[in-house]
């Protein structure tokens, strides 16, 4: 789900350019499981990496909130409204964890905000389709939160220290999203006909661009050797979306709803769920800012940073009065 973004040539400056002996030495720590914090030397492709990787799944994270956000007001019962609104807090504050786990590479918030603003960063291609419907919230849950979690438990592991470390808790605030998805799913599927209905269309609809929220076939991944190389991954994206596949189909088929893939099978040899042909002109489509609802998501988080503006302005005028009555303070005691 966050590595869409690396789908995309490196033009920075290539590895062979820097120094053997430190290169050597980086990748013997790597090898060795030591985790590299932001005053360790690592090379530039490295940091590049972590930035574009870490910088989108923050912003998948802040753009996220919107198709959940929509439903906040319109939640069945007071208990639903209470359980999103929490969800879409914490996503919130997943996004805050990641920026700052990003500026520890020498990158500002700004300067990541900016680059989402602009067009010229990307964050999953799963938020640009509608929620249409209350079960759609169920569904995010089950499947989105589902695909996140396949994608960020081996991120604990991740050989850089302050992004392994803040997919601890954001880990495990996403396994209660993903149970909480399910339970509204449940509910549904064992409520009245039209309910089941509505949760199985809704599986009907995210079904296949979950399936793409783990990127593009290993065979079409871009960087896939050096960030599995630098343990910044740890599976491939076939690999994750294959432990996907094999966990959410026996969910789904006790729920007693259908899967919209006639290829769906199980291979009793591997006892792997074998699904049909990704649709991938529609990943490249919708990654490239043509989906359902791209250019609304992204004309709801600009109006929402414009109109934050003057926030953010009071509290860098705040901190730098503070900063001036130290500084005043301490002059006055010498």
């Amino acid at each position: 789900m966050y590595t869409q973004a690396l789908n995309v040539k490196d033009t920075g400056k290539p590895a062979s350019a820097e120094d053997p002996g430190k290169l050597a030495r980086f990748q013997a720590r790597i090898d060795a499981e030591e985790k590299i914090e932001p005053n360790d030397w690592m090379p530039e492709a490295y940091r590049r990496t972590l930035i574009r990787q870490i910088s989108q799944h923050a912003h998948s994270e802040i753009i996220g909130m919107q198709p959940e956000g929509n439903w906040i007001t319109r939640a069945p019962s007071l208990r639903r409204k209470a359980g999103l609104l929490a969800k879409v807090q914490d996503e919130g504050g997943h996004g805050l964890y990641l920026y700052a786990a990003a500026e520890t590479l020498g990158c500002s918030r700004e300067e990541l905000v900016d680059q989402l603003l602009a067009g010229k960063a990307k964050y999953s291609s799963i938020f640009n389709y509608p929620t249409l419907s209350w079960a759609d919230i169920g569904a995010i849950g089950w499947l989105v939160d589902g695909a996140a979690i396949m994608n960020q438990i081996p991120l604990c592991r991740c050989s850089y220290g302050p992004y392994a470390r803040a997919m601890i808790r954001v880990c495990k605030e996403e396994s209660f999203h993903q149970r909480q998805g399910y339970e509204i799913m449940m509910t549904l599927s064992r409520g009245s006909a039209a309910q089941k209905a509505m949760a199985q269309d809704a599986l009907n609809r995210w079904w296949w661009p979950s399936l793409m929220m783990f990127g593009p076939s290993d065979k079409d991944s871009v960087h896939s050797t050096d960030t599995m190389k630098w343990k910044i991954k740890r599976f491939s994206n076939d690999d994750l979306r294959q432990k996907f596949v094999d966990a959410t189909v026996p969910q789904g088929h006790y729920l007693g709803l259908e899967f919209p893939d006639p290829a769906l099978k199980r291979d009793e040899k591997t006892g792997h769920w074998q699904h049909g042909e990704i649709d991938w002109s529609e990943f490249k489509r919708v990654l490239a800012g043509d989906g359902p609802c791209n250019r609304q998501r992204m004309k709801v988080r600009t109006k929402a940073h414009e109109d934050g503006t003057w926030v953010r302005e009071a509290a860098l005028a705040h901190a730098r009065k503070r900063a001036e009555r130290a500084a005043a303070v301490r002059i006055a005691a010498e």
